[in-house]
């Protein structure tokens, strides 16, 4: 059972503004870094030179006691001597060991910045695949167990394609990119701020202790992913492969491993445990933004991917809402198969000439007139005479007669010098269903019962689901540590649609077993 302790995201919280001080418009690139490496995961960050990636490093080292950093600045020229330690002479002359002094190298540190990684030779990137996925440095002939906590990588480029940097870029689980100071007030405040940023500055009791992160450990690992967070997980790797399929992402698809789904899912675990929840929720999930690219355009496109799969299939999915909506209709058609009788009746119809005139069929050698208008029929009354135009087959006026309407809805009746005549109006054929309701067997009235009651218990049970968890999802929407809140207006409305949908299903079902229980009325 995961122990939650909202002290946790308390102190988490006050270390992150702590480890914040100094830096502006870093925020995002601090919370990342914190989560990944309370995760035991690695970050990369992209951007040009002097923009802070190597302060970020040299921050959150101060984030734990004890904490030991290590940073170099790659090149071609870099041996492994420079990242891992010199060789030990006194072992190798007095024992004939091949080892390493890893004292203030990599493996002795558990906060590790590397600069333009791209540029690290071969051996490097080999030894650097094992640390980053076991946490074991092969020392000569011994497996050495690596204390790292996190290690930031940083570059001004992505890895060039024509290298087999490939296993290494996969390893870094975050991806994020950093760029100039965009606000002016910001990068005013930054130019004349006198204080030292590499200045440890943060209390003891908030940094983190080896022994913490090693309990933690245990209870992340157990943190629950609910079924709507892995159905968004499941929608984003269709949408993935779909956009993959296009013709223009055939040169540049986004290539996700089954690996980094594993790590990215511990990554979202985490941020649910340090949050002081039990459960990883959708506010979690748009994490995933940072660790699923491989190059920056694929970023805008996962947002959008992330931002609809959340937007409209959320918590729809994990009530199973299309299921249900279809199990609705279908009992909606079964009522009506059951309990209605389709009587088609044709009858005659006024037929409209360009929704204007009526024509007349009879009489046109009596009185020379083809058409007269809708307007004016409908002026007439039953023996009570109304003078209307009558006109030619071009819609031209002949004359004005004094009209009254027919013994029926489809003639007219003219008065030519006292004289009554009758024109019948152009009809056609027109079909209508009458529905004729038939009372339902008492057999299957009691399984409709059944049915009904089976799904408003469905209903009932999600919507009681939803009203139970709902408040505590709502209350911290907003209070991510590690997630901008602008997207929590993308899962509240999921969440409002959801119950919207559930409310509606209640009550067609409510009509429809009304219908069907009162049909003789």
């Amino acid at each position: 059972m995961v122990m939650i302790n909202s002290s946790t995201r308390t102190r988490c919280q006050t270390l992150l503004k702590a480890l914040s001080k100094g830096l502006y418009e870093r925020d995002t690139a601090i919370r990342l870094s914190l989560l990944t490496a309370v995760a035991g995961e690695s970050i990369f960050l992209l951007g040009p030179p002097g923009v802070g990636k190597s302060l970020i490093a040299r921050r959150l080292k101060y984030a734990f006691r004890d904490g030991v950093s290590f940073e170099y600045l790659m090149s071609k020229f870099t041996t492994p001597d420079e990242i891992f330690g010199p060789i030990s002479i006194k072992k190798l002359k007095e024992e004939d060991k091949y080892e390493r002094l890893t004292d203030r190298y990599l493996p002795g540190a558990n906060i590790v910045f590397l600069d333009e990684i791209w540029k690290a030779g071969p051996a490097i990137q080999n030894a650097l695949l094992t640390i980053l996925n076991e946490k074991i440095y092969r020392n000569g002939t011994e497996d050495l167990v690596v204390q790292l906590r996190g290690i930031i990588t940083a570059s001004n480029e992505l890895p060039p394609k024509n290298k087999s940097l490939e296993p290494i870029w996969d390893r870094f689980l975050v991806r994020l990119e950093i760029g100039n100071i965009k606000s002016f007030q910001n990068f005013v405040d930054m130019i004349v701020d006198t204080n030292d940023p590499y200045e440890d500055n943060i209390s003891t009791d908030l940094k983190f202790s080896e022994a913490e992160l090693n309990d933690w450990s245990k209870q992340i690992d157990i943190i629950e992913v609910p079924a709507e967070v892995l159905n968004t997980i499941q929608l984003l790797t269709v949408k993935i492969e779909e956009y993959n399929a296009s013709p223009n992402h055939a040169d540049h698809p986004i290539q996700i491993y089954d690996r980094r789904w594993k790590k990215a899912v511990r990554l979202m675990r985490t941020s649910a445990f340090l949050n002081g929840r039990a459960k990883v929720d959708l506010m979690d999930c748009f994490l995933l933004e940072h660790c699923l690219w491989n190059h920056p355009d694929h970023q805008i496109a996962i947002r959008e991917m992330l931002t609809e799969s959340i937007r409209k299939h959320g918590y729809s999915m994990a009530i199973n809402l299309n299921a249900l909506k279809k199990e609705v209709a279908e009992f909606e058609k079964d009522v009506a198969e059951e309990t209605q009788i389709k009587n088609i009746i044709v009858e005659d119809q006024l037929q409209p000439l360009q929704e204007r005139f009526y024509r007349l069929i009879k009489g046109k050698s009596t009185v020379n007139a083809d058409l007269i208008t809708i307007d004016d029929f409908r002026k007439l009354k039953t023996n009570e005479d109304t003078i209307i135009s009558f006109y030619d087959e071009n819609q031209n006026l002949l004359k004005k007669i004094r009209t009254q309407k027919g013994k029926d809805d489809k003639s007219i009746t003219l008065n030519v010098n006292g004289e009554l005549t009758t024109f019948q109006l152009q009809t056609s054929k027109r079909e209508h269903t009458d529905i004729i309701y038939k009372k339902p067997h008492q057999v299957v009235l009691q399984f409709w019962e059944e049915r009904m009651q089976k799904l408003n218990h469905y209903i009932q049970e999600q919507q009681k689901r939803i009203k139970e968890n709902a408040p505590d999802e709502l209350n911290h929407l907003e209070d991510n540590l590690f997630v901008d809140t602008a997207w929590s207006k993308v899962v509240q409305a999921n969440l409002t649609e959801v119950n919207k949908a559930l409310e509606q299903l209640s009550l067609r079902l409510e009509k429809l077993e009304y219908n069907y229980a009162n049909i003789e009325l």
